[in-house]
């Protein structure tokens, strides 16, 4: 049971940590040599336009590592190394290099924007994997901003770096980034200055951020956020941002009108934009001025490789031959079936099993009858044999446990199914005589009729094992299916749907910050799919988004939502399932961190972070 709240494909990334520690990297001291020499790179690059891109800098970077041990758990990685070229997959042919267009090439610009805050690279995945979209606010540090503050609680004031400039390219020419550059940004997508009076589009999709009042410039460094009365963890979900975090450059918008041409892409980020072939391929190259090093190795400057080559490659038969023959590095978005092919044919690749962008669940009109008799909805629940379709339909690659609103990816929040006191685990344990005695219970001895409505792009393989379950209990369930566009317009618009509805969207249900969560049930939300007017979760969400609610009363409130959706089984429980990504064992240090932004492209948009990280063992390619 995730969340019902469909996002249209935009990751969620993270910009501020709110209200608690100061977020601040704790790194080991490492003993380490490296030369540095100064050298000056010049990239001249061929078009599908008469003009061409000339990048030219001057600057000492480090061009070798030579790292010794320093005690940590990433010194089994080995020792880092510059150089090589990191080929990337595209699923979808970008359509726009503005981060303000629904159609924006947020993959790529994540190369080269970059956002005030953001993750903390020496966390080892074993404690946190970063592979959710929602990162809790212990696993975040610094980006263009070096530290923040929170005066009252509608106010966020940002410290910038200093020194960080943009890349040299007219017409910023390599200037430093200000406070004000900031403020523009903001400003430019929620109308609230610099000459910007109306929202962007987007900001529809960003509810949150519409509580902020105004973010000014104090002198070159500081940042100022006001917002209206709004909760913490309101302000901070907003501050997450939905693709629109990536500070984009102000003299490119003052003199271009917009970013959406790929000739004049700048940012501060650690690659800069040489070259795109429209449904073919875009190249970036390292930016010798960057600002960033490495929080593992601290004297190591980023990036590491000098290359980002993306191959636009919208068949996925493409892509897994093209991974399978060493020509692109990474493949993610596969189901287990997929994967356990790969790993036969290609033995020596890393698998790396993580939460996918979309979630599987059947839910229900509980306004309705017999969905509005909890006896029914518990008596469904237990005609379902989650740990044989585990065991069996998944091949042991899930986990058979149940859970309500929260996922279990995401540690320390929710209600984990290892917390479910035995009573209420009893009543999500496979049990079909149990199950027939409550439909008896509700005078439906005979069981009933319904239907369920579906994706044509849906698990229907899995939708009729189930179907089979229910029958086995004397429920008969039609399977109806649509195209995701109908579906989306007959459940989540009209409501149209009388039964059940299984959804396997896009929604990063999986991963969605907290209060997101929580609106999932909330009778307010015209986009539940469930109608669902219960008082008792309506209390739970105003408790939590109260102008007084701390982080802790957030927490607590989102357990409470999860107890409450669990007990009164308002959705019927899966699988968890899980996708897989391939690395090749030449690449170090990818984990398939902020994953695909469900399918649109093979690498999100927060990977402005992650990028210059990963390095190329030039040993083993």
């Amino acid at each position: 049971m995730k969340n019902k709240v469909i996002w249209l494909g935009l990751s969620l990334l993270l910009v501020a940590a709110m209200l608690l520690t100061s977020c601040s990297t704790s790194t080991t001291s490492t003993t380490m040599s490296s030369k540095t020499n100064t050298i000056t790179t010049t990239s001249t690059t061929k078009t599908t336009t008469s003009s061409t891109v000339t990048v030219t800098t001057t600057s000492p970077i480090t061009t070798a590592t030579t790292t010794a041990a320093t005690g940590n758990w990433w010194d089994s990685l080995g020792t880092p190394q510059y150089g090589g070229t990191m080929t990337i997959p595209l699923a979808s042919n970008p359509g726009s290099w503005d981060e303000g267009s629904i159609a924006g090439a947020s993959s790529l610009v994540a190369a080269y924007l970059e956002p005030l805050w953001s993750y903390d690279w020496t966390v080892n995945p074993t404690t946190f994997s970063y592979q959710t979209s929602f990162t809790p606010f212990e696993y975040t540090a610094g980006q263009l901003a070096q530290t923040y503050e929170m005066p009252d609680p509608n106010t966020l004031i940002f410290h910038l770096r200093h020194g960080i400039r943009w890349q040299n390219i007219p017409p910023a020419n390599g200037r430093e980034l200000t406070a004000d550059d900031v403020a523009f940004h903001y400003d430019r997508f929620c109308g609230t200055g610099h000459g910007f009076t109306t929202p962007n589009f987007i900001m529809q999709f960003v509810p949150a951020l519409q509580a902020l009042k105004s973010v000014t410039a104090d002198g070159n460094y500081t940042v100022v956020f006001k917002f209206n009365s709004v909760s913490l963890e309101s302000i901070y979900e907003a501050l997450l941002g939905q693709g629109i975090v990536l500070i984009e450059s102000p003299d490119q918008v003052k003199q271009y009108g917009d970013t959406t041409d790929w000739h004049h892409a700048i940012g501060t980020g650690p690659f800069i934009v040489t070259d795109f072939v429209s449904g073919s391929s875009a190249t970036l190259v390292k930016n010798p001025n960057y600002w960033g090093y490495d929080e593992r190795y601290p004297q190591n400057k980023l990036p590491y490789v000098d290359t980002l080559q993306y191959l636009i490659m919208t068949d996925k038969a493409t892509r897994l031959a093209a991974f399978r023959t060493g020509k692109i590095d990474v493949m993610d978005g596969m189901l287990y079936r997929d994967a356990q092919n790969l790993q036969k044919t290609n033995p020596a690749t890393v698998e790396i099993a993580y939460p996918p962008a979309s979630s599987v669940e059947i839910d229900m009109r509980v306004d309705l009858a017999p969905f509005n008799n909890i006896k029914v909805r518990e008596a469904m629940q237990m005609a379902i044999n989650l740990p044989e379709l585990a065991q069996s339909y998944y091949a042991g690659t899930v986990d058979p446990s149940p859970e309500s609103l929260t996922s279990q990816y995401l540690t320390g929040w929710g209600y984990p199914y290892s917390q479910w006191p035995q009573s209420l685990k009893d009543e999500y344990t496979y049990n079909p005589t149990q199950a027939k005695a409550l439909l008896t219970a509700a005078n439906l001895s005979t069981g009933f009729h319904t239907n369920v409505v579906a994706m044509n792009t849906a698990d229907l393989d899995l939708l009729q094992l189930i179907q089979g379950y229910f029958a086995a209990v004397n429920i008969t369930m039609d399977i109806r299916t649509m195209d995701p566009a109908s579906w989306n317009g007959y459940v989540q618009t009209s409501h149209k749907e009388d039964g059940l509805m299984m959804k396997d969207v896009g929604n990063l249900g999986n991963t969605i910050p907290p209060v997101t969560q929580l609106v999932a049930f909330y009778s307010k939300n015209t986009a539940t799919y469930e109608v669902i007017n219960d008082p008792n979760y309506n209390a739970i969400v105003d408790r939590a988004e109260l102008g007084t609610a701390s982080l802790d009363d957030v927490k607590q409130a989102l357990k409470d939502a999860n107890e409450l959706i669990a007990t009164q089984h308002y959705s019927i429980a899966l699988n968890n399932v899980v996708n897989f990504a391939f690395s090749q064992p030449w690449l170090k240090g990818f984990n398939e961190q902020s994953q695909s932004i469900s399918g649109i492209f093979t690498f999100g948009a927060a990977q402005y972070f992650w990028l210059p990280r990963y390095w190329i063992d030039k040993n083993m390619k």
